[in-house]
């Protein structure tokens, strides 16, 4: 009896081998799977054929012909280009709209404060400034022109702007003489010792040019990362990589198991080879949007554009009440240095005090804030770049671990025993290899010439490296395209001297020596009409600044 139930047992277990064996030749599946991911052969066998004809696949029985695994081995680079570029598209999209969104702001920005400036000074200094609005035309032409990359030196042109003023207003309040073009050129040579518009200029100086060194230097920044994920998510497969996609992705259905995924460990060391320079970008990438990061608390606090720009109109009218207070002393110490320069040979008529100052000069309020196409104030467009800054940190070397997941590519953890393998379906035993080309150089999956780094891809690591430093300057108030500018003490931006960044400032925040940030205490109370010369100039004056001062308190 018990002989009998072993010969039954056996027969039941060659029975359900050789059911099995059936199954297993059946290339039905094979056929289905192809029909549905829209490949269109001109042959799949019905049962299993020998497979000497495979060239990456297993040689042994199988369901696919030469064709079949030729185009497996063209869809497979295109799958994995594909995946590739989808994981991509949020990074690269981020930097996109960032950068669109930045720079709106800040264009739209240079334009309202333009705008104000000119609307408030047509009603405060009426005709007198519609004469010289090129002066500050020029002002905000060369400003906007150094934010989008012209070559422009802001200290000098800073300085050529108060140089420019000076004569315009020397001319205006000395009408009664001839002041020839040779007169105009000796008195910028007593600019430095006169100081006809007080402390502004400097303070002016050091605001701007900070603040548009880290603006500029943080636009170009998204710029250049927007660039570099674009040109590396298009991935360029190699034979080896496409050979290891095919036999990963593919070679299941020429053993007859469509279905069967690939084991994650299995999808990590085909990816790691596949993406190994794309890997070697990281650790410069990753400098560079910490170096970013940085740059944009600078804007959110002492290089805060938004606070130097709104206000300048009040504080170059503040400069040019100081140049009035103190004409006397001036045009003297200037007749002293420059002689005195010829009668014009008849004056002009006084002026009526409505025809020059027939408006208030309008207190400024930190309340308001530009309407952009942005939407948004600057503090939080810069919020919401640094949290997406954060986000992108390590992307690269964490492609592979994102793309061999169970809704992409593979069968997941819980599935160990039911991948595929590369072989057939059971466990991945190989260990997963390290990040970067380097370490490939005992991947099982996929042939890397370690020796042999791409050359592309090491183009947007110095790309990276260039950004990184001019970043870092701009975070000290550099600017790397004018360093070597003549500071001379005039707190024009020069910095602390860091060629790194400076370890307190990063703890403390404090801005280094001699940054002078925005007044934003409140209005400026020492504000002035530029009247035309008139016999009544000094009493028109005194009264102007005595009714504004009450308005103000």
């Amino acid at each position: 009896m018990l002989r009998l139930q072993t010969i039954i047992c056996t027969f039941s277990v060659l029975s359900f081998a050789a059911r099995a064996d059936f199954k297993a030749r059946n290339c039905s599946e094979v056929r289905e799977a192809c029909v549905g991911k829209g490949f269109s052969f001109a042959h799949v066998p019905l049962q299993e054929i020998p497979g000497e004809h495979l060239r990456v696949c297993p040689q042994g029985n199988t369901c696919c012909t030469q064709e079949m695994e030729d185009k497996f081995g063209q869809q497979s680079k295109q799958d994995f280009e594909n995946l590739v570029d989808e994981m991509s598209h949020e990074l690269r999209s981020t930097f996109v709209s960032r950068h669109k969104r930045f720079d709106e702001f800040f264009l739209e920005l240079l334009e309202n404060t333009e705008r104000s400036l000119n609307e408030m000074f047509v009603r405060t200094y009426g005709k007198p400034y519609m004469q010289n609005s090129e002066v500050f035309e020029n002002l905000f032409a060369e400003l906007k022109r150094y934010y989008t990359g012209g070559n422009v030196n802001l200290e000098e042109m800073l300085n050529d702007f108060w140089s420019r003023l000076l004569e315009r207003m020397f001319t205006l309040l000395n009408s009664q003489y001839v002041i020839t073009e040779d007169y105009l050129e000796c008195i910028c040579k007593y600019t430095e010792q006169l100081k006809p518009f007080g402390d502004v200029p400097r303070k002016l100086k050091a605001q701007v040019t900070r603040a548009f060194i880290a603006a500029r230097t943080f636009v170009q920044g998204l710029s250049v990362g927007r660039e570099v994920a674009q040109r590396v998510s298009k991935v360029s497969s190699t034979p080896a990589c496409i050979r290891a996609l095919t036999k990963m992705l593919y070679c299941p259905f020429c053993q007859g198991m469509p279905a069967v995924k690939p084991c994650k460990n299995y999808c990590l060391n085909v990816m790691k080879g596949c993406l190994a320079n794309q890997a070697d970008l990281d650790p410069e990438w990753n400098l560079y949007i910490d170096a970013m990061l940085l740059v944009a608390q600078r804007l959110e606090g002492p290089f805060n554009i938004e606070s130097v720009m709104e206000p300048i109109d009040v504080k170059i009218s503040e400069a040019i009440m100081n140049m009035q207070d103190n004409s006397a002393q001036v045009s003297y110490r200037v007749f002293q240095g420059c002689g005195q320069p010829k009668p014009a040979g008849m004056t002009r008529s006084a002026r009526g005090v409505s025809d020059v100052f027939n408006a208030r000069f309008r207190p400024y309020s930190p309340e308001e804030r530009p309407t952009t196409a942005a939407g948004t104030s600057l503090d939080r467009l810069v919020l919401d770049i640094k949290e997406k800054l954060k986000l992108s940190k390590k992307f690269w070397s964490n492609l592979p671990e994102a793309m061999c997941v169970e809704d992409r590519v593979t069968a997941g953890n819980a599935s160990d025993d039911e991948c595929w393998n590369g072989h057939t379906k059971g466990r991945y035993f190989p260990e997963v290899q390290k990040d970067g080309l380097t370490n490939q150089v005992n991947n099982p999956e996929v042939g890397v010439d370690i020796t042999r780094p791409d050359t592309f891809i090491r183009q947007q690591i110095m790309a990276l490296r260039v950004m990184t430093t001019k970043l870092k300057n701009a975070y000290n108030g550099n600017d790397l395209s004018f360093q070597d500018s003549s500071d001379e003490g005039s707190g024009s931006g020069s910095g602390s001297g860091c060629t790194e960044v400076c370890p307190t400032e990063m703890d403390g925040g404090a801005t280094e020596a001699p940054v002078v940030e925005a007044d934003r205490s409140g209005p400026v109370d020492n504000s002035a009409s530029l009247p035309a010369p008139s016999v009544a100039l000094p009493t028109m004056l005194a009264l102007s600044a005595l009714a504004l001062h009450r308005q103000w308190r």
